[in-house]
């Protein structure tokens, strides 16, 4: 028997409040089922299971507001027997007035459903958020849920046909994210000593092998820039192994894994950091898909746990029209983060002569409890080499 606990979703993360149930008693989960929906400050996202068997027990109520390591319910492996859970949920922990994290909403009693719209019609919040982004008006929906209520079902089965419904203020949504982000950055500057490093790359062969690379591809099909930086990102993490991992109450834990966090500017305001697993092992073309993928999903509210919670390093890019450099914070329990500014003509010394070339400047932000500056410099140079052979990534 396992019990099946709210997940850590990220550094800035106490609690969630439990918005929709996929599962109920007696339903087969195999390891990756996406089996819940939790709203935290970042969106709905979707909950997974990680070990196969039987849902035995729901134990957590809809609208309930849980902190990480609550248990959500129990899982009964294939032959066992019947077995009940012998802790409670606890109660979200009281913050202290020297510790800037975001306010938690107290726990709806178990019965309360979820919560009605101005209209007067009962919807999740996964439910609201989601025909928000679809332009679906809730008062053309049937709900499924307890008492009628709309689920995040009833929206993704609809037809986009349906009424768009009026803009909804989301002011409060994103202010709300704000503080979770300001929570998780101030905690990062305060307990992680920063230090930085730069370097610009000539990045004229992997421009010029893109525009050959992409010269019979659909606009949709093309891979930018942003995937040949993570690729040669991820490849060069695997000859510094200080920069990918995490750090803990024991000290640094390197991961064999390199599950690379994107950064993604959110519609209207905000930012998350999802993960593109393994992402050392993917062609270009694939991991340039996860990277539409996810930022798609993230802008729909439709991440997955183990996507907020698995990076091990972080990177984050202007795009084609941002400024020349940036310098970025440290996403605890990471160590590193590097940041791309947008890629242009420079001038560059190639042959003894100032020439015009395309380049783009890397920051590397590191923890100088786990590497320091000569490491971190040949972290970038191990980047700017790989770049080189954009063929060989």
């Amino acid at each position: 028997m396992a019990v099946f606990k709210m997940p850590s979703l990220g550094a800035d993360m106490e609690a969630g409040k439990l918005v929709e149930w996929l599962v109920k008693p007696g339903d087969k989960v195999k390891h990756g089922d996406i089996v819940a929906v939790v709203e935290t400050q970042k969106g709905a996202i979707e909950i997974e299971v990680f070990e196969d068997g039987v849902v035995e027990k729901l134990v957590a109520e809809l609208g309930q507001d849980l902190p990480v390591g609550a248990p959500l319910a129990v899982i009964q492996a294939p032959g066992e027997a019947l077995a009940e859970p012998t802790e409670e949920a606890p109660p979200v922990a009281p913050k202290t007035a020297t510790e800037p994290v975001a306010p938690v909403a107290e726990a709806a009693p178990p019965s309360a459903p979820p919560a009605a719209t101005a209209a007067g019609i009962a919807a999740s919040p996964a439910a609201k958020a989601r025909a928000a982004e679809l332009g679906i008006a809730l008062e053309s929906l049937t709900g499924s849920g307890p008492g009628g209520a709309i689920v995040l079902a009833d929206v993704e089965t609809t037809k986009p046909a349906a009424t768009p419904s009026p803009a909804q203020d989301r002011g409060a949504y994103l202010a709300e994210m704000r503080k979770a982000i300001a929570a998780a950055m101030a905690r990062s500057k305060r307990e992680i000593p920063h230090y930085y490093v730069t370097h610009t790359v000539d990045v004229t062969a992997a421009s010029d092998w893109l525009s050959a690379a992409n010269a019979d591809r659909p606009p949709e099909e093309r891979i930018l820039m942003g995937a040949l930086l993570m690729k040669a990102m991820a490849l060069a993490a695997h000859e510094e192994k200080a920069v990918n991992g995490h750090y803990g109450e024991d000290g640094f834990t390197p991961s064999a894994a390199i599950h690379l966090g994107l950064a993604i500017a959110l519609r209207g305001g905000g930012l998350v950091a999802p993960a593109i697993l393994d992402a050392d092992k993917k062609s270009l073309q694939d991991l340039m898909e996860a990277m539409r993928d996810l930022t798609m999903r993230a802008r729909a509210g439709r991440l997955k746990s183990s996507e907020m919670s698995m990076a091990t390093l972080t990177f984050s890019a202007l795009g084609e029209s941002g400024v020349e450099a940036m310098a970025g914070i440290i996403v605890p329990p990471q160590v590193a983060i590097v940041t791309a500014g947008a890629p242009g003509p420079q001038p560059l010394v190639r042959d003894g002569k100032v020439i015009a070339a395309q380049a783009v400047t890397l920051t590397l932000a590191a923890d100088h409890r786990v590497s320091d500056g000569r490491l971190g410099s040949k972290f970038l140079t191990a980047i700017d080499a790989k770049l080189q052979t954009p063929e060989e990534l």
